[in-house]
């Protein structure tokens, strides 16, 4: 997939409230690039989501959480997070996600803030044997299978070793009893994805 795809047509260079210092294509028109798009697939990747903003604030703000570590960005989305763990000092960052226009907008995005991070497919569906020192996860928990196949890999990921950090708004199947919260922030902008001018949203430990 290149620039040619759509990812252009839909967006525009913005930034993010909660991170101004990050550039990301943003989609200009939220309710008309959901409609036009969400059949062939949810463009997630147009829009930073509140528990990638917040998650990103948190890695840019501790940057020990990350820095000279191995870093997997899950369901990454627009790339928000991957590229503040770039910015923040990662050693080396990957990027998943299962929809090919968002490993598109990551490319470009990363592209634009002059960061490196590898692009790949979905790894929710493998094992969980990556080379990887932390796992960060933006607002992941807000349907039901998702959840589970992220609970699932997160679970692994622990088990192994590797740190999980997670950013979210009180989605209704986040797994409270696996969280402790680390900080939480007032994200704001959010009234046309959140129905709220401010959206409260923590950072969590999965634990």
């Amino acid at each position: 997939m290149t620039d040619g795809d759509g990812i252009r047509d839909w967006t525009r260079p913005g930034h993010p409230p909660h991170v101004p210092e990050i550039t990301l294509l943003l989609a200009d028109d939220i309710h008309r690039a959901w409609s036009a798009l969400d059949e062939e697939a949810p463009p997630f990747w147009a829009f930073a989501w509140v528990g990638g903003q917040a998650l990103a604030r948190h890695v840019l703000d501790h940057p020990e959480l990350v820095r000279g570590r191995r870093v997997l960005d899950l369901a990454a989305g627009s790339g928000l997070v991957a590229i503040a763990a770039a910015r923040a000092g990662a050693g080396a960052v990957i990027a998943s996600d299962s929809d090919a226009r968002a490993r598109a907008a990551v490319g470009l995005n990363a592209e634009a803030n002059g960061v490196a991070v590898e692009v790949v497919g979905d790894v929710l569906g493998g094992s969980t044997e990556l080379d990887i020192d932390v796992v960060l996860a933006g607002d992941v928990f807000y349907e039901q299978p998702m959840a589970r196949h992220v609970e699932r890999f997160c679970d692994e990921a622990v088990a192994a070793g590797v740190e999980v950090i997670v950013g979210d708004p009180g989605r209704e199947y986040l797994p409270r009893r696996r969280c402790t919260a680390l900080g939480v922030y007032e994200v704001t902008g959010t009234a046309d994805l959140e129905g709220g001018a401010t959206t409260r949203t923590t950072v969590h430990r999965f634990t």
